[in-house]
């Protein structure tokens, strides 16, 4: 493991609740805790707050026209987030969730457009991975959900591979070891009918079509 003040050693199946309460408090102060996810290293940040969200922007270095997805803990969450939730929505939280299934809803007025990127649609997922499981459930505002790697370079399966610089500018970094790596989540477009998949992840689009059926379409 890295040397570093800010790192913190986690364990992937059965998370330290003072540890995750001490990186919950770390959000609620608009900066960021860099967490593990079931394929790669996160960025969480307050999604709601604009500092934080900048933040991630710029630890990142990310283009501004690139939307950002959250994590929720629940459907609760989900409702204050966006317009409406389509029938084959709710049947593909059922099937895949907690899980590596990111579904784009119409987003509500007072959502930011950084999380948007403008389009008037955010992205939304409920993670499987114990840790970040844990991390949603400590706050009560929805966590940003993108990948801890510098815009345009590879995800980061272990601690070790994340850039010096985002380390040093996170207020936590919640090691707990190699993550699997792969595809990362499957996103589906729920605001069209049919539903689309903008990327195939972890979630196959065969199994998509298995749950809703003519609902569907490949994108």
């Amino acid at each position: 493991m890295l040397d570093h003040p800010k790192i913190m050693t986690i364990d992937s199946g059965n998370p330290d609740h003072a540890l995750i309460q001490k990186a919950g408090k770390i959000l609620t102060q608009n900066k960021v805790v860099i967490f593990p996810a079931k394929c790669l290293y996160g960025v969480a940040a307050h999604a709601m707050n604009p500092v934080a969200v900048e933040t991630v922007f710029h630890i990142k270095a990310r283009p501004l026209d690139n939307p950002l997805l959250v994590l929720v803990r629940d459907l609760a969450m989900i409702k204050t987030l966006v317009t409406d939730i389509p029938k084959p929505a709710y049947d593909l939280m059922a099937a895949f969730w907690p899980g590596n299934l990111t579904l784009v809803f119409r987003a509500k007025a007072h959502v930011s457009d950084r999380l948007t990127a403008g389009t008037g649609k955010i992205g939304i997922r409920v993670p499987f991975h114990p840790v970040a499981r844990a991390l949603v459930n400590a706050v009560d505002f929805p966590i940003t959900g993108t990948s801890a790697n510098r815009s345009g370079e590879p995800g980061c399966t272990q601690v070790g591979h994340l850039p010096e610089s985002m380390i040093d500018q996170a207020g936590m970094v919640l090691d707990a070891g190699p993550v699997k790596g792969g595809k990362g989540s499957t996103i589906a477009d729920v605001t069209q009918n049919p539903v689309s998949v903008l990327r195939e992840g972890e979630v196959s689009i065969q199994q998509i079509r298995q749950v809703i059926g003519r609902q569907f379409c490949a994108g």
